[in-house]
């Protein structure tokens, strides 16, 4: 297994020598090119999004299969569904997403970060993790979904436990735990779409509610689709959140640059987001034997699509392991994905981040340093999130 810590060297080398490549005596191949990784994501017959296994790594080195769910299974919606149902479930959460609605949540962003911030702050010192990163897109999520009532540390503890089913680096003990936490959430979502149909309010349970009562969509496929935007859309941006902050805390010349121009904070969110990418990978289920890059590919292995690698190749970026704020070279990255399937929170994600990076900016005249000398990753091969990011605001 590559250091999670630091596997940017391992991958270039993937890349360059073999960017198709099968994982250990298993069913998994890495993709690490950026050209593979494109054209994998846009042979649909040959590749399903369907989540049918993730892989978990023995403490020996070996790597097994977790079972998931079958080919083709009712439990695929939106983000590991294939057409035309994918098509279909996006279609029906879009209208949430648009850019009139993102926009709309700016001031609400605003205001919580000034809360996070007046609460998470104590003798010029906070943890921008645990304070801000992992909180907002919580509260976020939950205005944008429409909860009830809520609460930010039970939505980021079922949150997280989504993640470490697909973690792969997890204990037998973990992954029950983890069930036993998504269970938790699912409840919570089906309590509270059964509020939302009663009485459907102007966002995501509310537009679900009305599609369901309408008959054009069913109750448990709507709670499916909560979970997932629960548990996807706001560890994107917790990780983009953190992330960001990190890379700033290693360039204070990024820190002067976007100080002096606020237009480049659009700009360097998206070097944040290319360079540390908030998902690893993501899988594919192979649907009948195939090829990739000229590797032999059998009906029913599985890809594991790394963006993190795609997104530093060098044959697609100049000095890829840079931060490039000249918005006229900047190329794009898949940080969210790619083709079909790509993140329907990116824009929300994107704002989110633009708006932290604002206000940490507006907060710290005297500057800030942030921590980086030992920084505590996530121990996951599907996520690049801190566990903590000590942050000292300047006097």
């Amino acid at each position: 297994m590559f250091d999670l810590s630091d596997p940017y060297p391992e991958l270039l080398e993937l890349t360059r020598t073999a960017p198709v490549s099968r994982i250990g005596d298993s069913s998994f191949f890495a993709v690490t090119a950026w050209d593979l990784l494109a054209d994998a994501v846009a042979r649909t017959d040959n590749f399903s999004s369907n989540l049918t296994a993730t892989m978990v790594w023995n403490e020996d080195g070996t790597v097994e299969e977790y079972p998931i769910a079958e080919l083709g299974s009712p439990i695929h919606v939106l983000a590991t569904a294939d057409d035309p149902d994918h098509k279909a479930h996006r279609a029906l959460v879009m209208p949430s997403l648009v850019a009139k609605r993102v926009r709309a949540l700016e001031p609400f962003i605003s205001q919580t970060l000034e809360r996070l911030w007046s609460d998470g702050v104590v003798d010029g010192r906070l943890d921008w993790m645990s304070a801000i990163a992992q909180r907002l897109p919580m509260a976020v999520v939950a205005e944008l979904l429409g909860f009830p009532t809520y609460d930010i540390d039970d939505l980021v503890r079922w949150s997280f436990a989504a993640t470490v089913l697909l973690d792969g680096v997890v204990t037998p003990a973990q992954l029950e735990s983890a069930r036993r936490e998504v269970g938790e959430l699912t409840v919570y979502l089906s309590q509270a779409f059964d509020a939302a149909v009663a009485n459907p309010g102007e966002n995501v349970l509310g537009d679900l509610a009305r599609l369901v009562d309408a008959g054009d969509l069913d109750q448990g496929t709507a709670v499916i689709i909560g979970v997932q935007l629960v548990a996807a859309g706001a560890e994107s941006t917790v990780s983009l959140l953190g992330n960001a902050v990190y890379l700033l805390g290693r360039n204070p010349d990024v820190v002067q640059a976007i100080r002096d121009d606020r237009d480049l904070v659009p700009v360097f969110i998206e070097e944040a987001l290319r360079l540390e990418s908030p998902f690893r990978g993501h899988y594919r289920h192979v649907v009948a034997d195939t090829t990739l890059g000229d590797v032999a590919l059998p009906a029913g292995s599985h890809l594991y699509l790394m963006w993190g690698a795609a997104n530093r190749d060098p044959a697609n970026f100049d000095r890829p392991d840079e931060i490039d704020l000249d918005p006229a070279a900047r190329r794009s990255h898949m940080a969210f994905g790619k083709g079909l399937h790509l993140c329907v929170g990116a824009a929300l994600a994107r704002l989110e981040g633009r708006v932290a990076i604002d206000h940490l900016l507006d907060r710290t005249p005297n500057g800030f340093t942030v921590d980086t000398a030992d920084p505590d990753w996530e121990r996951s091969l599907l996520v690049r999130r801190l566990r903590r990011l000590p942050v000292q605001v300047g006097a």
